[in-house]
């Protein structure tokens, strides 16, 4: 007969869980402290790189979409203005594929990446960004951000000599990816829970866990809302008298969860999209990487054909007009509405397969703009329609619900807005999950770089 095992004695009440004595023993180890320390020191020269590196996207993108226009007589950019760049950036980006270590980063249209970025792929993650998005890439700095942020911790240990392990290196890739997207989503708060969810802490169990918590507090605080608003009653809050937002009614709530599910499945199909363009990259990267690079630029200069407006609000990656957008979206006309995103979205797909950038801020100007088109929509509002259009579209790009909307709500800035946020991320993200999920991201070979010469055939 076997001997039975132990039983573990359940805390007794009133006692803390063992995990508090875990982490507490943990935090006594003088390894870990020093860890610590070093994540701190390292953030400090990462970010002030990452700034710098976004200053020069910002000053490449203003230099060649807006000064050279201006200089040459233009108030906005020629509808041809986007063809050069782009034929420029595509074989830029298709060199830097084929020469350098690490491919300039990983595909955008496999969403972003934990991390595994080397000291060797930092020069052409930052050449091919280059490259990319102030060329007119439809695609965010995000994704490289982290790839220069997990390789500059890397370069730092080895600089200060410490010795290299498979712990180390995890945990100070992750850090230095986070101290380098910190900068531009403004707040520690979303890189580190986006860094969480990217590196699948918890597994599916984390899924499982925070969908239904996520769905049932974003219920809960509509039914609250509602509620206070409708009797009048007061109850205990949290509340220290700063300017309320519009309470939501039922039109906002069942319109943001129908537009959830359209946004989601669109993105859904954008996103498999990217992904068979970048199968067909694989097969012929550098005339196929021009020739998607070109798709995107033509797609732009047909919307300002169409519509008389600057080519830019399809090309790059929508952050600097996604502010307009919000704040004055009466300024767009239906027909330039629907337009940008037909040709966005078709640019988004062709870029995200070839070029080399992130998926965040497209894919949130995509929704926003859905959210303004929608808003005349009876019983929704401008606000909560566009809130709710960019969580499900973030939703629906990056699959990662929970980090999307502490991105939204911090973006929108306004607390009354966060339960439509919340359920139009969970819904879109539940719509993508049941979809096909279409091809998966293609591996280069190793002869994709350089086909091998021939043997001779003299003797």
């Amino acid at each position: 007969m076997t001997e039975p095992k132990p039983v573990q004695a359940e805390p007794a009440p009133g006692d803390q869980p063992r995990e508090a004595e875990q982490l507490r023993d943990m935090l006594r180890q003088p390894a870990y402290r020093w860890t610590l320390v070093f994540c701190g020191l390292i953030g400090i020269p990462v970010s002030l790189v990452a700034f710098w590196f976004l200053v020069l996207l910002h000053e490449l993108e203003r230099l060649i979409w807006v000064d050279w226009p201006h200089h040459l007589g233009w108030s906005n950019p020629p509808w041809w203005w986007p063809l050069p760049p782009a034929l420029v950036s595509g074989a830029v980006v298709a060199l830097v594929v084929l020469r350098f270590p690490g491919r300039g980063g990983h595909v955008p249209a496999g969403g972003l990446q934990p991390g595994g970025t080397s000291k060797a792929a930092v020069p052409g993650v930052v050449l091919a960004a280059l490259a990319s998005l102030p060329l007119g890439a439809v695609l965010g700095p995000e994704a490289p951000l982290i790839a220069l942020g997990g390789g500059l911790a890397l370069m730092f240990r080895d600089l200060v000599r410490v010795p290299a392990t498979e712990a180390n290196t995890a945990l100070l890739g992750a850090a230095g990816a986070a101290s380098a997207i910190s900068v531009i989503f403004g707040s520690p708060l979303v890189a580190a829970v986006l860094l969480m969810e990217v590196s699948g802490v918890g597994g599916p169990q984390l899924f499982a866990v925070m969908l239904p918590v996520l769905l049932a507090g974003g219920i809960g605080a509509i039914v609250f809302t509602g509620f206070g608003h409708w009797t009048g009653l007061k109850t205990g809050s949290l509340e220290i008298g700063l300017p309320a937002p519009s309470v939501l009614d039922a039109g906002d709530v069942v319109w943001s969860v129908l537009m959830a599910v359209v946004i989601g499945a669109a993105i859904h199909w954008i996103i498999v999209g990217g992904r068979i363009a970048a199968r067909l990259v694989v097969a012929h990267p550098l005339r196929n990487t021009v020739l998607c690079a070109l798709g995107a630029a033509v797609c732009a200069a047909l919307y300002a054909v169409l519509t008389g407006r600057s080519p830019s609000d399809v090309a790059l990656s929508g952050q600097s007009i996604l502010g307009q957008l919000a704040t004055d979206p009466h300024a767009w006309s239906v027909g330039s509405l629907v337009a940008v995103l037909v040709f966005k979205g078709v640019a988004y797909a062709l870029c995200l397969g070839s070029l080399r950038g992130g998926p965040v801020f497209p894919a949130l100007f995509l929704g926003g703009a859905t959210g303004a088109l929608l808003a005349p929509l009876p019983g929704l509002g401008v606000v909560p329609g566009v809130a709710a259009g960019m969580a499900a579209s973030s939703a629906a790009a990056l699959r990662l619900p929970v980090s999307c909307v502490v991105l939204v709500v911090l973006m929108v800035g306004n607390s009354g807005t966060v339960p439509v946020i919340v359920l139009a991320a969970v819904v879109s993200f539940v719509t993508t999950e049941l979809l096909s999920q279409g091809p998966g991201i293609p591996v280069f070979s190793d002869g994709a770089r350089r086909a091998p010469r021939p043997a001779s055939s003299r003797p």
